[in-house]
């Protein structure tokens, strides 16, 4: 496991890739899942200066809040409610550039102007949880962002 995460390239896709390995090195030879997810957001909260990532679990018919780093968050979110809710119920990747202007858009931080959230699926290919993060500018997230917040997922299903 690496002690530290390092990003020294100045775009935002050369910060992802560089991540990208250290994430994986982070997460080797490491079987516990909330300390993978926990250094997970820490590495990505810091590594693309998120100003709120983190994770919540399926857990019966609600999103429970799990590991995260940055403001007090929602603990609980139904499905198909707020972005969240609706990437689950929908199993897709949901970039959202005015979290105000989203049906029923669920305000955890007043902060908060945009949104990706992507799914987390287990190996039965079910939503496990979902990856959240906002930024407090509007249309933040792009494309860019989507491929590799989705690598990182895949990442994560393969240590459920």
């Amino acid at each position: 496991m690496i002690e530290n995460i390092k990003i020294t390239a100045t775009t935002k896709k050369e910060k992802y890739e560089l991540l990208l390995q250290q994430i994986k090195s982070l997460v080797e030879g490491e079987n516990d899942l909330i300390a993978n997810l926990s250094n997970i957001a820490s590495a990505l909260k810091f590594g693309m200066n998120f100003f709120w990532i983190g994770f919540y679990f399926v857990k019966e018919n609600e999103l429970v809040l799990g590991p995260f780093q940055g403001t007090i968050a929602c603990t609980r979110i139904k499905k198909g409610k707020g972005v969240c809710g609706t990437c689950w119920e929908q199993k897709k990747t949901m970039i959202v550039e005015d979290v105000e202007k989203f049906p029923g858009h669920i305000a955890c931080s007043s902060l908060s102007r945009s949104e990706i959230v992507v799914p987390v699926f287990d190996k039965n290919n079910n939503v496990a949880m979902v990856l959240d993060v906002d930024s407090t500018k509007l249309s933040d997230f792009d494309e860019t962002d989507k491929s590799f917040l989705e690598k990182i997922a895949e990442i994560i299903k393969n240590i459920i």
